[in-house]
């Protein structure tokens, strides 16, 4: 008896955790890793409703990184010129999609969608993230010292069997 009543008592306190359309999504840096969020509706606050949504994106260690995401939305349309990831405007597509590419984000706080748009009966989106890190210039520098290196032990090698 007692393990239905907290079963129910967590089902309750879940429900009430998802009661508006803004929300967060913690994300991973892991390549393989599914980074989706979708649509969030509750009986106070509807897809869209007083016409945007926030969607905060966490979990990130700090760095630098290369943001893509893509939104499909079904009976609704999103405003492209003012919908924005951190400050960055989107690409619409006629058949309710939307597209940020390339946004750099340093990883030192969340990121910030903002989507702007109309929603009627039935709306709903959902979207993937996908998230690359940057490398450091350090980085390349290493990859071209070691191109280096083994180019001249090539060359080196080639000498002494001549």
């Amino acid at each position: 008896m007692k393990l239905k009543l907290i079963v129910a008592s967590l089902m309750a306190a879940a429900s009430f955790g998802a009661s508006a359309a803004d929300q967060l999504v913690i994300l991973d840096d892991n390549p393989l890793a599914n980074n989706f969020f979708q649509s969030v509706k509750s009986p106070t606050d509807d897809v869209l409703s007083g016409g945007s949504d926030v969607i905060t994106f966490g979990g990130l260690a700090p760095g630098l990184y290369e943001i893509v995401v893509t939104i499909s939305g079904q009976n609704l349309t999103f405003d492209g010129t003012q919908s924005n990831l951190n400050g960055t405007t989107g690409s619409v597509f006629n058949d309710g999609k939307l597209r940020f590419f390339g946004v750099e984000h340093s990883g030192a706080a969340p990121f910030v969608l903002n989507l702007f748009g109309t929603g009627s009966v039935g709306a709903k989106y959902s979207g993937e993230v996908t998230v690359t890190a940057v490398p450091e210039p350090a980085t390349y520098g290493m990859l071209l010292g070691g191109l280096g290196i083994l180019a001249f032990l090539a060359r080196r090698k080639k000498d002494t069997d001549a």
